[in-house]
């Protein structure tokens, strides 16, 4: 048995009723497919790990979800990981029951496949990015971050990505006093060092 993380047990039975079944049942067949696996938490949802990442899962409200970390390499013969069966983080559409699940055999052989590519070294291709625009950072936010030093200095040193993150949270703001809270909470968090999407990183 490879090495168990008691978070994920925790993170089944905090999971809804319909999902405890499906959520044990996928972590038997990864163990079942690789006595090696190594489970972590990783965004807040399980992921198992062989070498790099293999496969995740994660349960939601009405639905759970299941996918390949290099789903796109796999050999693929029963049709479950091509892009018209991406939904939700997954490759296997939603599921509502174990009954949704493909056979064991069927998903055992994807998994083991998954975990041969971790073994050989195979890698995803790069994706290729879209060339970096410059950020426009609104006047009312420059004015915060002049007004607590701090912050002004710890943005300068983020990333263009997390920037970016903050910039375009402010943008998708319906309302004004809702945009002016956001670069209020924003300046808060920026004073620690923290990124928009602090709360998920692990």
């Amino acid at each position: 048995m490879g090495k168990l993380d008691n978070r994920i047990d925790l993170y089944i039975d905090n999971a809804a009723v319909y999902a405890q079944p499906i959520l044990n049942h996928l972590r038997m067949l990864v163990h079942e497919a690789c006595p090696e696996i190594i489970e972590k938490i990783k965004w807040g949802c399980p992921h198992f790990d062989y070498k790099g990442p293999v496969c995740h899962m994660a349960a939601f409200k009405n639905h759970c979800a299941f996918g390949f970390w290099k789903g796109a390499l796999l050999p693929d013969l029963h049709h479950l990981v091509g892009e018209d069966k991406q939904h939700a983080m997954g490759h296997l559409g939603k599921l509502e029951s174990v009954e949704d699940l493909p056979g064991d055999d069927v998903l055992i052989t994807y998994i083991q496949n998954a975990v041969i590519l971790n073994k050989e070294g195979v890698k995803l291709p790069k994706k290729t990015t879209a060339p970096r625009t410059d950020l426009q950072v609104p006047d009312d936010f420059v004015e915060r971050l002049v007004t607590v030093p701090a912050a002004g200095i710890n943005f300068e040193k983020f990333s263009y990505a997390k920037k970016k993150d903050y910039l375009e949270w402010f943008k998708d703001a319906k309302t004004e006093a809702t945009r002016n809270k956001r670069m209020d909470t924003a300046i808060e968090w920026i004073i620690e060092g923290k990124s928009r999407n602090w709360k998920y990183e692990k």
